[in-house]
């Protein structure tokens, strides 16, 4: 007889804050991805181009943690308009000792969420300088506002400006910061003018065209690229690419093919072949990152399955801690 837990997204929701702790998961998962032998297969990816949708299939199993999870994640980007989220999705936890399916997590994408927002504060913590106090955020979704309170784990924000091409809803989201996180958040209409004097800059957006030139970036700015999960996707100038002092991927494997790195290669300013480090590397000490206070830094993070085997083995340990979900026995 197999036990199964089920946890929805409103336990999820108290046993999986974004805090310290969640943050402190994924860096230990990006360690891992350079120090261990983890199977992380590419991702799969299914395109459904009349409804503007996506459904992304990750995994990745880690030597030493009891489980591995599945995560189906789809972005249906048109949903806004009918009043539905533009994302959602389960994991599926499976032992990995024996396969059995331990839990099954109905978060609806929150701890995607939380995970991709964890390891936007891990790029930040290892690659911005320490003393960052201004930030900028592009886009005004969900993931904006994940990623601006993730940075205050990290680095001591004081200020913040958003940028989003919907100017009405980065105002309501520049608003609600700025009372939830007790720093003052201004809406931005100019892109540039978003980016001058920030120390960190955050790009959290589905765009297929460059919304941050390279041309703006200054010496000692910090760049985090979230938005570039797929081929099409392209947030960053690709000359941004070749002009910043380190440039750093989640995994080389995958920016090469999906990330703000590939469109560098693809307009032939960076080599198909050329070395880079990945932010495992640099969290393990393997490789260096930021080196001097005057230098131009980039994360490329097009999101990898170790980062969902974590947050969904944390969840799974609350969880089982706490007594909570629905168990059925099968």
């Amino acid at each position: 007889m197999s036990r199964m837990v089920i946890l929805t997204e409103k336990d999820l929701r108290k046993l999986v804050p974004l805090d310290r702790e969640a943050v402190a998961c994924v860096e230990d998962a990006f360690h891992a991805l350079a120090t261990k032998p983890v199977a992380m297969p590419p991702i799969l990816r299914l395109d459904i181009p009349e409804h503007r949708g996506e459904v992304d299939v990750k995994t990745a199993y880690v030597p030493g943690i009891e489980g591995f999870a599945i995560k189906i994640s789809p972005g249906f980007f048109d949903n806004p308009k009918i009043g539905l989220p533009s994302t959602n999705g389960m994991m599926v936890l499976l032992s990995s000792r024996t396969g059995l399916v331990q839990a099954l997590l109905l978060d609806n994408g929150y701890l995607t969420d939380v995970r991709t927002a964890a390891a936007g504060a891990v790029a930040a913590k290892h690659l911005s300088r320490p003393d960052s106090t201004v930030a900028a955020i592009f886009g005004a979704g969900m993931q904006a506002c994940l990623q601006l309170e993730a940075l205050t784990l990290v680095r001591p924000i004081r200020e913040a400006r958003i940028w989003a091409r919907d100017a009405a809803k980065a105002e309501a989201v520049a608003a609600d910061l700025t009372t939830r996180l007790g720093f003052p958040v201004r809406a931005e209409a100019d892109p540039e003018a978003a980016v001058a004097g920030a120390d960190i800059i955050v790009t959290t957006t589905p765009s297929e065209k460059p919304i941050l030139k390279a041309d703006w970036l200054r010496p000692g700015q910090h760049v985090t690229a979230m938005g570039s999960d797929a081929e099409h996707k392209n947030e960053i100038d690709p000359a941004a690419i070749a002009k910043v002092d380190v440039y750093v991927a989640d995994s080389l494997k995958q920016t090469r093919r999906l990330g703000e790195l590939h469109h560098a290669i693809e307009a032939g300013l960076v080599s198909p072949d050329a070395e880079f480090p990945q932010l495992g590397e640099v969290v393990a000490g393997l490789r260096r990152g930021r080196e001097s206070v005057g230098q131009i830094t980039l994360a490329d993070l097009t999101g990898t399955g170790i980062q969902d085997t974590a947050i969904a083995t944390l969840a799974f340990a609350r969880a089982d801690a706490a007594g909570a979900g629905t168990a059925f026995e099968s």
